[in-house]
């Protein structure tokens, strides 16, 4: 009996490739796919506050929030010439606080931002950046914090990232200086790495440049039952057309359809499912250039009438905030995360995710670190917006029952001897 290299036709018909030759011709076809992607990210890292995804490579930007970031199927960003629909329950203003942070963001990043219906009012609220060497001071006190009450588990499970990391062969390459500055890409110097997400801090204001690139389309008043959205969109597709066709563009509409800003025939489903229609159109011409974050008021408009669902079919993600009960905060059993410490804050409501804008056959499409269905909530704090895994703590009382139980399953020196 011979042995023989594996890999190597023994014999066979003529036009039989052997396994040699179709080993060379997948490693020259992966080598092209490894040069188009090289290329591919070249190109996106000559222009600020774009990066590729790590699953697919399409380029993506960040929505201002790293949390929401990590949400978004895996892709680490918000993927160019995708929208995003954010419902909010009640009279609170959290997504509001999301739609601030996205716009921030595309002016830190020197990205046209385009605001709709709200006037320069809206725009003197954004927060201002953090201080980066009071956030690393206070990254670093709260990982020394996080290192004390690390609970010591098996090494296997060690490598598990934490909620929002996503997967660990599918999370982004970090960058050198960090995540955060407060440094935007008009400041920063040639030697210093790009920044992809910046942290901001709703107690500040950031400062208005005469070269930001952010302007107030607003809702011109109309007669009778005359749609108020051509004119706007119409304005939107100038600014595109007329742009750098390098230019990164972030299209924000918060409140969509409240009566502050909106006349009542804004609401008629002809008006705002063509609207839609058109901002999808433009989307989908500008798949590299446009992305959309849209804020809507379930209070006005629930989600069980027919307007609504017809909105979320033309969104590309739909995700949703449900703020608890201002009367819940008096208990703090109900508002207390099962993962959280004293040193935490409480979250101030439930998240729920009905639709993420792109999935991949590569395994994206979980939110973060959680599975899908976990339950998911938010806590805004003075500096960050963070989205993570809520679960009701253990039930408290009956202390006694529980000390009894464990001393009854104690065993007793007459148990040992035999």
């Amino acid at each position: 009996m011979s042995f023989r290299k594996r890999n190597v036709a023994i014999s066979g018909p003529p036009g039989r490739v052997s396994g040699s030759v179709l080993g060379s011709s997948l490693d020259d076809v992966e080598n092209v796919s490894r040069l188009d992607r090289s290329v591919h990210d070249a190109g996106a890292a000559t222009i600020p506050g774009v990066r590729p995804s790590p699953l697919d490579g399409r380029l993506t930007t960040s929505t201002g929030t790293q949390s929401l970031d990590n949400l978004l199927a895996g892709h680490a960003g918000l993927a160019l010439g995708c929208s995003i629909l954010l419902e909010e329950n009640g009279t609170t203003d959290y997504a509001g606080t999301l739609l601030r942070y996205y716009a921030a963001e595309g002016v830190a990043q020197q990205h046209h931002v385009h605001v709709v219906g709200v006037g320069e009012k809206w725009g003197r609220e954004l927060p201002g950046l953090v201080n980066s060497s009071n956030h690393t001071e206070k990254i670093e006190r709260h990982h020394k914090m996080e290192d004390k009450e690390k609970m010591k588990i098996a090494w296997r499970y060690e490598r598990l990232g934490e909620f929002g990391g996503g997967s660990p062969n599918l999370r982004a390459p970090p960058s050198v200086g960090g995540s955060t500055s407060s440094f935007s890409a008009e400041t920063r110097q040639p030697g210093e790495p790009a920044i992809f997400c910046h942290a901001f801090d709703l107690t500040k204001r950031l400062t208005l440049s005469s070269s930001a690139a952010i302007d107030f389309i607003p809702v011109l008043p109309v007669q009778g039952s005359t749609s108020p959205f051509p004119p706007i969109f119409q304005a939107i597709s100038q600014r595109l057309a007329s742009s750098n066709p390098d230019s990164i563009h972030r299209l924000v509409i918060p409140t969509l359809l409240s009566p502050a800003f909106y006349p009542p025939s804004a609401s008629n489903p002809e008006s705002i499912l063509q609207f839609l229609h058109s901002i999808r159109a433009l989307l989908r011409q500008y798949s590299t250039r446009l992305t959309t974050v849209i804020s809507l008021p379930l209070t006005l408009y629930p989600r069980s009438t027919g307007l609504v669902c017809w909105m979320e079919l033309l969104s590309d993600g739909v995700i949703e905030l449900v703020p608890f009960p201002y009367t819940i905060d008096t208990g703090p059993s109900l508002t207390t995360s099962g993962a959280a410490t004293a040193e935490e804050e409480k979250p101030q409501g439930m998240v729920k995710v009905h639709r993420l804008p792109i999935f991949h056959e590569r395994g994206g499409g979980g939110p973060g670190g959680a599975a899908v269905g976990d339950d998911l909530a938010f806590t805004v704090s003075r500096r960050r917006f963070v989205i993570k895994p809520f679960s009701l703590p253990p039930v408290e009382g009956d202390t006694e029952a529980q000390k009894g139980g464990l001393d009854m399953g104690k065993p007793t020196k007459v148990d040992i001897d035999f």
